[in-house]
């Protein structure tokens, strides 16, 4: 099993795949170079930076057996670019967008742009390959609620479809389906605060192009019923916090992000994207997702919380045509030691028809959110979701389901295709708590349903030495290869 590594400042950060087969509770041993230096009951571990001399070998044990190891490169210190140095004020009424993207144009690969304690009120910000932003404790970069600020627009892709949006608080690459990536190793990280202009910033975007879109949005006469709302169509331009396209190898750690005018954290045909002990906060906000990959590969969440206006997790990956056509798929997401204490749970869905394939959840908490893991889709997005697995969790519940909203466009020949989960060891409550009001109603725990079309019923699902607690209840509709070992909590 690989082991995986990183530095940020003085710090490593190991982590790695629950192994298959580990026992409830298992412990882990973490060796430098044959020395164990601590223990965790979690799969990933964080120690200061060993030596810069020379590489470290690194080893991790399960419960005395070698799981994996790998080989540490020492870190560098990076050279801090001051912000202040550029002109930046940091007193939260002066607008310093000019001063942070010139330090952010300087940045060299063996150099950071530093923030040191301060508001920094901006507008859109680009970063680019090979640097790295620090937000020292108490500094907060706050995006303005004006429009104009994340002008011009920029090619990116919202709930499915490709289109001009309106510029994110970060940008990092540019967008092409056709093409691999051109960002690449970037990261962000300290103990600030990233903060967009929320709310307020969305509703000036969706009224700027309810005017724009005026004539448009007329002439679709009773089709406006298609949509979630008549914020829908205009509210696709908003950009995100954070917008990742066509990135590889970037890790955002330790911070607070919230506020986003839609997605907070959004990776798009992006490769190797990490995230880890991160605060997602955006209570208020409509489609207020936390963290979403959007066909992308090999991208990893973790020790992280969430307060979110909608899903914590996002899995997406294209919508009807477009989505089947473009087919960028995304796969081998990894989800642990996460907490939601407010917002929907984890989906995949309801954009998926490039295909969803190997996510894989353990020790999350989301016991406080309205769906807990959620598969969702259209009767008309085609593709497929599989080989989904969700172990040593507790969720409020586990469903698998058609839906209705976010239906407009042209539709595939046929339906999603559901196949392949597991649940293992994971206790569902039966008690969904409402995000917006923060009340429990009782629903139950192991909801799933396949679509009404002969050979497209979810099937070969297994639910393995799961737990409902007293009044959570077992709905299967149109599924088939059912395997339920589940017991009621004593």
């Amino acid at each position: 099993m690989e082991i995986h590594s990183a530095f940020a400042a003085n710090g490593l950060t190991l982590w790695w795949d629950q192994p298959a087969g580990s026992p409830e509770n298992a412990e882990y041993a973490v060796l430098l170079d044959g020395r164990e230096i601590g223990h965790t009951n979690r799969t990933h571990y964080a120690l200061e930076a060993p030596g810069p001399d020379r590489a470290h070998d690194i080893r991790v044990l399960m419960n005395g057996k070698e799981i994996g190891c790998t080989r540490a490169r020492p870190g560098f210190q990076r050279r801090r670019l001051n912000v202040k140095d550029f002109g930046a004020l940091g007193d939260g009424k002066t607008m310093d967008t000019k001063a942070l993207q010139a330090a952010v144009d300087r940045c060299g690969p063996d150099e950071e742009v530093y923030l040191p304690a301060g508001v920094y009120l901006t507008g859109a910000l680009r970063l680019h390959s090979d640097m790295a932003l620090c937000l020292a404790q108490g500094a907060v970069l706050q995006g303005t609620q004006d429009p104009k600020d994340y002008l011009p627009k920029i090619r990116s892709r919202f709930e499915g479809t490709e289109m001009e949006c309106y510029q994110s608080l970060l940008n990092l690459g540019e967008m092409d389906h056709a093409a691999g990536p051109n960002c690449r190793n970037v990261l962000i990280y300290g103990k600030g605060v990233i903060s967009g202009g929320g709310q307020e910033l969305a509703l000036g975007i969706i009224d700027a192009e309810k005017k724009r879109l005026e004539a448009y949005l007329a002439s679709l006469g009773d089709k406006i019923r298609e949509y979630e709302n008549d914020h829908t169509i205009p509210g696709r331009a908003r950009g995100r916090l954070i917008n990742l396209s066509n990135c590889e190898n970037i890790r955002i750690t330790g911070l607070t992000l919230q506020n986003g005018a839609s997605w907070n954290v959004h990776m798009l045909y992006s490769r190797n994207i990490v995230t880890d002990h991160c605060v997602f906060r955006s209570e208020k906000v409509w489609n207020g997702d936390g963290w979403d990959p959007d066909s992308s590969e090999c991208c990893t969440l973790f020790a992280s919380e969430f307060h979110t206006g909608d899903d914590s997790v996002a899995i997406k990956s294209g919508k009807n045509p477009e989505g089947n056509r473009i087919h960028r798929p995304t796969r081998h997401i990894r989800v642990f030691d996460c907490v939601s204490e407010y917002g929907l749970g984890i989906a995949i869905g309801s954009e998926m028809s490039g295909g969803v394939e190997d996510v894989k959840i353990w020790d999350c908490n989301l016991a406080h959110s309205l769906y807990g893991v959620q598969i969702k889709a259209t009767k008309k997005r085609g593709g497929y979701v599989k080989d989904i697995s969700v172990r040593d969790s507790v969720l409020s519940r586990f469903l698998a389901c058609a839906v209705l909203y976010n239906d407009d466009g042209e539709g595939s020949d046929v339906p999603p295709v559901f196949s392949d989960f597991c649940c293992e060891r994971v206790r569902f409550t039966g008690w969904a708590r409402d995000y917006w009001e923060k009340e429990d109603h009782p629903v139950p725990g192991i909801d799933v349903s396949g679509f009404d079309v002969p050979g497209y019923e979810a099937r070969d699902m297994r639910f393995s030495d799961c737990v409902l607690e007293e009044h959570a209840t077992v709905s299967l509709r149109r599924c088939r290869q059912i395997a339920l070992d589940v017991r009621k909590a004593e």
